[in-house]
């Protein structure tokens, strides 16, 4: 009787232990990834670029830095650097624009598409479309788009959404978007008397969603907040791509701006993120994701082979770009995602 009790008890402790790790193993777990903080693009003159956005989209100067160094060129892969990067805001949004010294990249391509792999736009809230035109008209902007579009109501997701897109002086896709009550963040209707209010989301053009919900969902964490199919003329003269139709994913980190896939169904000619590009070169957009476990990303993204411009994990020495531990990865379209830990 004493060994068949000893064993109950030996039999309750295991049940109880598989229990617990079973529960543990499907528990939630945390977000590698809490927020995302700022995007950012390469520009040619960092002068130039701050007078754009400060005067004709209304950002503010938050931070002006300059950097050099071993561990700054194995973060972004770039032998030889010197960088100057300036952080601005609009709203409780950041960009940082990012003017190599030393050494020079390459141009931006001159017949660059709204459907190549290497698009991506940052979505900035306007609190009136007509206005917000009309200013941009005035400042000379480049249009990307034919002109604002109001996508049709028989989309329920993007029914009545106005959208426009346009340049900045290095030729990045930069877009003007209002959102109709009832859609987008409750805090775009707030009352205001500014124009520019802050940055949505930013968009990127992706080859395959699935491949990239594996890297920003299920290795990164970030949670898919929306869906859309959207196609039409209106469509078509938003993103001056001829018989587009799109799948719009988008995701989300706990804070910041979202991330959103455009993969286009039809046409399928874009062209891919060239091999050779660089961080140095005015195509590279980075944006930048925090945790508070760089290493566990880092294992993460080693184990799922994802393509890192890091050679290692890069650990600064001074907290002049705001953090201590970063790393530079693509994701499997060639965009640049900067994960950093403060």
């Amino acid at each position: 009787m004493r060994r068949r009790s000893v064993w109950r008890v030996v039999l309750f402790v295991l049940g109880c232990y598989a229990w617990a790790t079973g529960a543990l193993a499907h528990a939630p777990q945390a977000p590698m990834v809490e927020a995302v903080e700022a995007v950012g693009m390469t520009v040619a003159d960092v002068e130039r670029s701050v007078g754009f956005y400060s005067n004709v989209l209304s950002f503010e100067k938050v931070s002006d830095v300059e950097v050099i160094g071993s561990a700054y060129e194995q973060l972004q892969g770039v032998f030889g650097l010197r960088m100057r990067v300036v952080r601005m805001r609009l709203g409780e949004e950041c960009i940082e624009l990012t003017e190599f010294l030393a050494p020079r990249g390459r141009p931006m391509p001159v017949d660059s598409r709204s459907h190549d792999r290497w698009f991506q736009h940052i979505a900035l809230i306007v609190r009136d479309m007509d206005r917000a035109y009309r200013w941009l008209r005035q400042h000379k902007v480049e249009h990307a788009s034919s002109g604002p579009q109001r996508l049709p109501d028989w989309n329920p997701n993007a029914g009545g959404i106005q959208a426009f897109y346009f340049k900045d002086p290095d030729g990045h896709h930069l877009e003007i978007l209002q959102f109709p009550l009832g859609k987008g963040d409750p805090r775009w209707q707030d009352k205001t008397d500014r124009l520019f209010l802050g940055i949505d989301h930013t968009a990127i053009v992706v080859g395959d969603t699935k491949a990239s919900l594996k890297f920003y969902r299920d290795t990164l964490g970030l949670k898919v907040v929306g869906e859309s199919e959207n196609y039409g003329i209106e469509q078509e003269h938003l993103n001056n791509v001829f018989g587009t139709r799109l799948r719009i994913t988008t995701l989300r980190a706990a804070k910041g701006p979202g991330i959103e896939f455009l993969e286009y169904l039809t046409p399928r000619d874009g062209r891919p993120m060239p091999t050779a590009a660089r961080a140095n070169d005015l195509m590279h957009w980075q944006t930048t994701l925090v945790t508070r476990d760089i290493t566990s990303v880092a294992h993460r993204l080693w184990a799922g082979k994802f393509a890192l411009v890091s050679p290692a994990l890069v650990t600064l020495a001074e907290e002049q770009l705001g953090f201590t531990a970063g790393l530079l990865v693509h994701d499997p379209d060639g965009h640049a995602m900067q994960v950093i830990e403060r």
